[in-house]
């Protein structure tokens, strides 16, 4: 059976070529990624491996540059900010007495113009109080005559009395007493009667009572008004006042006038519609109205402004109405540390640098005043010498290094010796040199 299988034959050299190239083709196919996958790890494996850090010096840190202001007790004046509204302290509507015709104005008695005291606002015609003056002479007159001759009847029937030699008191009819009574009263009753259209004559020329300035006039020339009749609104010009309001807790502060006597309280004014008006005027708070403000807890304080249009001293004039800004001297504060507003952050907590140490420590602090300017405190555990930071700082930490710059205004008492002591020239200095 061997014999009939048939026997294999050898591959032809043809043939064995071909698969050769074959496996040729796959490997030179699949030699570019697979190198570039070997280079790819060995890559990452450099990569991979992180070299050892140099180990860093330490380094200190930065200082904390600030300035500062010496913290030092001294005695300070308060200062209490209100407003108020200027108001005449005497305003009056002027009235007629007497009715009449109006037969002539002041050429002042004009709504805004000045006048003076005495001046005649207004003239009503005189006539029919002329003849009433008249008329009251002539009955007194007549009634003098009457008692006149009372009088003499009352002294001859006295006499004739006498003559008769009687022990008898004579009866007052005897003696005309009640007829000499009668006489005397129509006589001083027509007497009465001439002062009174005297009177009312002077009253048909309507004087100003006061120097002072028209408000408003409510008549005009040839009108005829009746008794009372409003002829305008005038007010005196020797000295407004100003009501200012004082809140509750600024009144410890103050020594307000309560009683009469007691000493006034300086008050600056100013104009309060043009802030860039640097005009100032002084007035005096000469009394309170003693009471409260249901509303707003406040006292009025009622401030005393002379010469207020300027007639005397030539300033602009305080004009009724016009809003003002005061400022009220108050109590001085002894033994105090004024501090910068600069220097107070979140209006309670301060940065206090250590002169000797130079480092930064924060402190909380409490006030007993404060203004536009300071912020008064007076606190035992903040010694006198210490240095205020009132530059605004970003980076405070507690004990930190402080570099002391130096001020803007070179000339600054507060830290020129600071500065000199630490060694930092100030612009004036360096521009001397």
């Amino acid at each position: 059976m061997d014999q009939d299988q048939p026997q294999q034959q050898p591959d032809p050299p043809a043939d064995r070529s071909q698969r050769n190239r074959n496996w040729a083709a796959i490997f030179f196919r699949l030699l570019p990624p697979i190198t570039i996958l070997a280079v790819g790890i060995i890559g990452f494996s450099i990569l991979s491996i992180e070299p050892e850090e140099p180990k860093k010096a330490r380094r200190e840190p930065r200082p904390i540059k600030t300035q500062v202001v010496e913290l030092t007790l001294q005695n300070y004046p308060t200062r209490i900010s209100t407003q108020g509204n200027v108001r005449p302290h005497n305003q009056i509507t002027l009235n007629s007495e007497v009715s009449g015709r109006i037969i002539e104005l002041h050429p002042n008695f004009e709504d805004g113009a000045f006048f003076n005291r005495g001046d005649i606002l207004v003239t009503l015609d005189p006539a029919d109080f002329k003849a009433a003056v008249l008329t009251a002479e002539a009955q007194l007159a007549r009634m003098t005559a009457a008692y006149d001759m009372e009088k003499a009847q009352a002294q001859q029937a006295k006499e004739n009395w006498e003559r008769f030699e009687s022990d008898e008191e004579p009866d007052d009819l005897v003696l005309r007493l009640p007829q000499l009574r009668e006489a005397e009263a129509n006589m001083n009753a027509a007497s009465a009667g001439l002062e009174r259209a005297k009177r009312n004559l002077e009253r048909t020329q309507i004087q100003a009572p006061f120097n002072g300035r028209v408000r408003e006039r409510n008549v005009g020339l040839g009108q005829a008004i009746r008794i009372n009749s409003p002829l305008g609104v005038i007010f005196a010009t020797d000295y407004a006042e100003v009501r200012l309001p004082i809140p509750g807790q600024d009144l410890p502060f103050l020594d307000l006038p309560e009683e009469v006597g007691d000493p006034p309280v300086d008050v600056i004014l100013k104009d309060a519609i043009n802030l860039s008006n640097e005009t100032t005027w002084k007035a005096q708070i000469v009394r309170t109205e003693g009471t409260l403000d249901t509303n707003s807890l406040e006292l009025f304080a009622i401030a005393k402004v002379d010469d207020p249009f300027g007639q005397i001293s030539g300033k602009p004039p305080l004009r009724i109405g016009q809003p003002v800004l005061a400022s009220i001297s108050g109590k001085v504060l002894e033994n105090v540390m004024p501090l910068p507003r600069l220097g107070v952050k979140r209006l309670d907590q301060v940065y206090l640098v250590d002169p000797g140490k130079m480092t930064l420590h924060n402190r909380t602090i409490e006030a007993i005043w404060a203004d536009e300017d300071h912020v008064i405190i007076r606190d035992p555990n903040i010694p006198e010498g210490m240095l205020l930071a009132t530059t605004k700082l970003g980076y405070a930490p507690e004990g930190g290094k402080v570099e002391i710059l130096p001020d803007i205004n070179p000339d600054a008492p507060t830290t020129s010796a600071w500065l000199e002591a630490m060694g930092v020239p100030s612009k004036a200095k360096d521009g001397k040199n």
